[in-house]
């Protein structure tokens, strides 16, 4: 465990210590330190996403029990990515402080760290909630308390991840004033697909995998385990519900927005609105 610790608290802070640099030294870019350490944010997260969903649909894919059967891959990327939940609030601490900073939201003038720091936890409050319990909770029990049992469910909630490139390239398009592009447009919908799919239907699924295992109908499987485990589903299902219901209302500002002027949009909103800012 140690081991895949370690690699993950060099690889995630050395991937984006290494990109950043790279995208203010290249000559054909020359961006400035914001602009550098807020794509450099997006592509570490882009990464891990891919890593974590190839990781679950291996696991996935090969556990046909979905209690017993085990795979190396669910143990050993759990502990590999924790350190990158450390290091994404710190990323993301960062986005915020050149966002006000240097970028100037209204109204902003010098801050001390604290401000900042008060200003950010308010902004990303259930963010920064979601990645401490991964630590805090997740990992423990992921790793201590299932003694081996459940990597199917394991897997598929690794991926849970596949929406996140989408995510991080829509924020980024927003950021640039990019949406009224094509490319901003099929994103929100490969964004909706994925994150309805891999964030939302993945529980019901889960539920229905348990229930085929167990011989029981989809309905009667919450009663037939403990309390507590649909205590954590539904904990985990409930800021899913609540950035999806986000990202279709800012969906659906840009598109009716976009029909009825035939105007692009720079207000900051687009697919995931709120949640992408």
């Amino acid at each position: 465990m140690f081991h895949a610790l370690v690699a993950g608290g060099i690889v995630f802070p050395g991937l984006f210590l290494l990109t950043k640099n790279s995208l203010k030294r290249l000559p054909w870019l020359r961006w400035d330190e914001a602009d550098a350490v807020i794509i450099s944010a997006r592509l570490v997260s882009s990464v891990q996403a891919v890593m974590a969903s190839t990781a679950g649909y291996i696991v996935f894919s090969s556990c046909k029990h979905v209690i017993d059967d085990q795979h190396w891959l669910a143990g050993a990327y759990t502990q590999f990515a924790v350190p990158y939940f450390v290091y994404d609030i710190y990323a993301m601490f960062l986005c915020h402080w050149h966002k006000y900073r240097v970028k100037g939201h209204e109204g902003v003038g010098p801050r001390s760290l604290r401000t900042v720091a008060r200003a950010y936890l308010r902004k990303e409050f259930l963010m920064v909630l979601h990645h401490l319990c991964m630590v805090l909770v997740c990992f423990p029990i992921s790793v201590l308390w299932r003694q081996g049992k459940g990597d199917f469910f394991l897997g598929c909630m690794l991926m849970a991840e596949l929406s996140t490139p989408f995510v991080c390239l829509g924020k980024v398009l927003i950021l640039y004033k990019r949406q009224h592009t094509l490319l901003h447009k099929v994103n929100g919908l490969l964004m909706l697909v994925t994150f309805f799919c891999c964030r939302i239907l993945l529980f019901p699924y889960m539920y229905w995998a348990y229930g085929r295992h167990a011989g029981l109908p989809l309905l009667r499987v919450p009663l037939a385990i403990p309390p507590s485990y649909n205590l954590g589903a539904g904990l985990l299902l409930a800021p899913q519900l609540y950035w999806f219901g986000l990202i279709c209302r800012g969906a659906f500002r840009l598109f009716r927005r976009t029909h009825a002027t035939g105007a692009p949009l720079h207000n900051g909103h687009g697919p995931g609105g709120q949640a992408l800012d």
